[in-house]
């Protein structure tokens, strides 16, 4: 028999052990882990210890959770394929003329990336590399452009093909489909208000973002031209979501076929050889790995918590706050957004869904302001979606957001860790915008899976 401890000590104690290890510099998934095991062995008995291969044989023969892999390779091959520089180069001549342009080009071919890509590391250094230093080399504010670049590659965990989403979708038990499909419009959305802002903020003060000079403007054939070298990405684009949307194949059939279709389009640009090859297929198996090891790590350490009566403590503890359902809501959002600052999105995902998700399910979402409200049956797909918009802030919250290291990686020595978090704290306030949009007009993120999918 293993001790015996009130709920409320071994929440302290838990949670209290993770953040020790965390602030450590431990990876998360060997921090859950080892102390799921160190907990499961002191306070459980010999029936909870069956929990441990009992949790993990399910996420091993998850078939969803093929998609993982099959989406990041596919992203490894684009970016070995040139065809992030391609992008922006045509979407930066095209926009050039504008005040700002460079800036909103930046979002755009972030936005484009993310719907072939699904992985922020990726975008995020690759146009860091190439967007950055054209910013700056023609008198953008780096702020400004540090911004633009931060939460344009966080884009990347939203649009499908979204890993988070794969992620979501098997620990929710939540329809993948549904869940790529309503993210698409949120994305959208934020993508939109990141571009409108630059604009806005370079029409007041041109000297953010001066347009292009006269003489590194393009005419109409050579903007013509440069389109040519995007129609083999955004065809790959439009044949991933396409399948999805209309029902064709499943989302892991898509992530096969869009691997095949980003292998194709590296054949197109003459960049399709095995040192590619292999230099992708090593980036999949790190980042598949590291996924892996923390699902396995944080459904042991939440497993055993819930077993323990975890999960019946916090919910009585948030609902005994006596905050209105939209209140809690709100609640959740910011100990999303703190846990966000500390720790990666997948093991908050892994440690807050189980709980927080049946919280939501059992309230009644009436809408505020007189506004429509969710019904029972979309409120996993609604706080799915909410939570992945609210996750791209946890990439640029300082002090651990992995975008602003991400940058700073390949930023110029004059751009300093500081002036990267002064960047991204005005993006972050559009990032709680676009979160309280999708609150306040649930229909952004349930409409179009309402379309594609009869429940």
């Amino acid at each position: 028999m293993g001790l015996e401890i009130d709920i409320a000590w071994l929440t302290l104690l838990m949670f209290g052990s993770l953040a020790a290890l965390l602030a450590l510099g431990l990876p998360m998934a060997f921090c859950t882990g080892s102390l799921a095991t160190i907990f499961l062995f002191v306070f459980g008995t010999p029936a909870i210890l069956n929990m441990m291969p009992s949790r993990i044989f399910p996420f091993m023969t998850d078939y969803q959770l093929s998609a993982v892999p099959l989406f990041i390779f596919m992203a490894a091959v684009l970016e070995k394929a040139g065809i992030i520089e391609e992008l922006f180069d045509a979407i930066y001549k095209w926009l050039g003329s504008l005040k700002g342009g460079l800036a909103a080009a930046t979002v755009i071919a972030c936005t484009l990336l993310a719907a072939m890509v699904g992985v922020v590391g990726a975008t995020e250094v690759t146009m860091g590399m190439i967007a950055l230093p054209a910013m700056l080399k023609r008198g953008y504010d780096p702020k400004l452009a540090c911004g633009a670049l931060l939460s344009g590659g966080t884009l990347g965990i939203l649009i499908p093909p979204s890993v988070m989403a794969i992620v979501y979708a098997v620990v929710a038990q939540q329809s993948l489909g549904e869940l790529l499909v309503g993210s698409i419009f949120p994305g959208l959305l934020l993508s939109g208000l990141y571009v409108g802002y630059v604009l806005i903020r370079c029409y007041i003060n041109p000297s953010l973002g001066p347009a292009l000079p006269l003489e590194e403007r393009v005419d109409w054939r050579e903007k013509l031209r440069l389109l040519k070298n995007t129609i083999a990405p955004i065809l790959l684009i439009i044949l991933v979501l396409g399948v999805i949307f209309f029902g064709i194949a499943t989302p892991v059939e898509a992530a096969g076929i869009g691997t095949f279709g980003a292998l194709f389009v590296a054949a197109l640009h003459r960049r399709l050889n095995w040192v590619n090859i292999q230099d992708a297929a090593m980036q999949t198996l790190k980042a598949t790995s590291m996924v892996m090891w923390i699902f396995f790590g944080a459904t042991m350490f939440v497993g055993f918590f819930i077993v323990k009566g975890g999960q019946e403590f916090v919910a009585n503890t948030i609902l005994g706050t006596g905050l209105p359902p939209y209140g809690i809501l709100l609640l959740m959002m910011v100990i999303l957004f703190v846990l966000g600052m500390f720790i990666d999105w997948v093991g908050i995902l892994l440690l807050t869904v189980p709980i927080f998700l049946p919280i939501m399910q059992g309230l009644e979402w009436g809408g505020v302001f007189g506004l429509p409200g969710v019904a029972p049956k979309d409120v996993a797909l609604w706080y799915g979606v909410i939570f992945m918009v609210n996750m791209q802030m946890a990439f640029l919250s300082p002090p651990f957001g992995y975008s602003l290291f991400y940058l700073k990686s390949v930023a110029p020595p004059e751009i300093t860790m500081a002036t990267i978090f002064r960047a991204a704290v005005q993006f972050m306030a559009l990032q709680w915008l676009g979160v309280g949009l999708c609150i306040m007009f649930p229909q952004i993120i349930t409409w179009l899976p309402s379309l594609v999918y009869t429940r």
